[in-house]
């Protein structure tokens, strides 16, 4: 079943707004619906519009690519990337791009930590984006590797990268370290993120949601 959620984007003080249409499908696939953490991140973009603008933008585990979608809105050149076996995850990106009038993004096929031709093929990155990747602990070393990849193209890239608090436990610190990495934490009031109703949607409200920008180590 088919079901379309809407999200907008509002700066009061210049009265300027931007709605997103985003396409869901109720399916057990991972990127078919969208997460909490993505209205979240796609807030931080809007309130950092002027840094993307005609920026390289690339999403990783896109989904539903919400945060893709606004940076898109916002005037960078976009590239969605999601798993290369999930055909339908990826049609339902182009859906999600025509829908908004976004048919220049580009839509590609990459796998984390599998170094394939369309992940060379990936033009070089300003800012890399990623909401709730950091889910299943199996993962997290096949991301981190695929971002390290990425900002070695450009050592002066930033991965913005949002997600939900499952257990205090689990940390990404030692694997930043491993793949040369730093990341710093990003208050949610400092993008008006942390009121609820992110996004017009009450989807992250009952949620922790996180905020990080991860860099190369060393790049100010």
């Amino acid at each position: 079943m088919q079901v379309e959620r809407v999200f907008y984007f509002r700066d009061e003080s210049t009265k300027t707004e931007i709605n997103v249409r985003v396409p869901e499908i109720v399916d057990p696939q991972y990127g078919m619906f969208t997460w909490p953490s993505a209205p979240v991140l796609a807030q931080f973009i809007w309130h950092s519009r002027d840094q993307v603008k005609q920026k390289q933008v690339i999403e990783i585990g896109a989904g539903t690519s919400l945060p893709g979608i606004v940076a898109s809105l916002c005037g960078a050149k976009v590239t969605l990337t999601d798993k290369e076996e999930y055909s339908e995850c990826l049609r339902n990106c182009h859906h999600t791009c025509h829908v908004n009038g976004q048919d220049s993004i580009k839509v590609v096929g990459i796998t984390w930590g599998q170094f394939s031709p369309n992940l060379f093929r990936l033009p070089v990155a300003d800012i890399i984006l990623g909401s709730d990747c950091f889910y299943d602990t199996k993962d997290f070393d096949d991301i981190l590797a695929t971002v390290s990849f990425l900002m070695e193209k450009n050592v002066q890239a930033k991965f913005w990268t949002t997600y939900q608090e499952r257990s205090s436990s689990c940390t990404i610190e030692d694997l930043l370290n491993k793949w040369g990495l730093q990341g710093a934490e990003i208050p949610l009031k400092d993008f008006d993120a942390d009121q609820g109703n992110v996004g017009g949607s009450s989807l992250s409200d009952l949620h922790t949601i996180h905020m990080l920008e991860i860099t190369s180590k060393g790049v100010e």
